[in-house]
């Protein structure tokens, strides 16, 4: 599939897909025109790439962990990936108590404010 039918299939922009390309994400052979042809896996491999992203892996991460992915995402032993994904939940759950006691300040500032009213 071309570019722009990838790019449609997953929501993704055909920027963000040559970006994917450049950083060694995703890959495409060439026409003879110099037209990107995507295989059928690349739209699986688009949404696992983005999912990934999303919850906040770096590129050079996703990069380690893509050859590791099986069917369906599953994730088999490679070196490297484990700890990585260790250290990013640590800082997910520091991000996510940081922001418990942000929101308990506010709390409290609303009620003290409602009362004083």
């Amino acid at each position: 599939m071309l570019i722009g039918e990838l790019a449609s299939r997953t929501r993704t922009s055909e920027r963000l897909l040559r970006y994917y390309e450049r950083v060694g994400l995703l890959s495409a052979e060439r026409r003879h025109n110099g037209y990107r042809e995507y295989d059928e896996g690349a739209e699986e491999r688009v949404a696992r790439i983005r999912a990934l992203l999303a919850a906040g892996l770096s590129t050079r991460v996703i990069g380690q962990m893509l050859p590791c992915t099986g069917d369906g995402g599953a994730l088999r032993a490679c070196p490297g990936v484990l700890p990585a994904l260790q250290e990013r939940l640590a800082e997910l759950d520091r991000r996510a108590s940081e922001l418990d006691a942000a929101r308990d300040v506010l709390r409290r500032t609303i009620l003290e404010t409602e009362r004083s009213r």
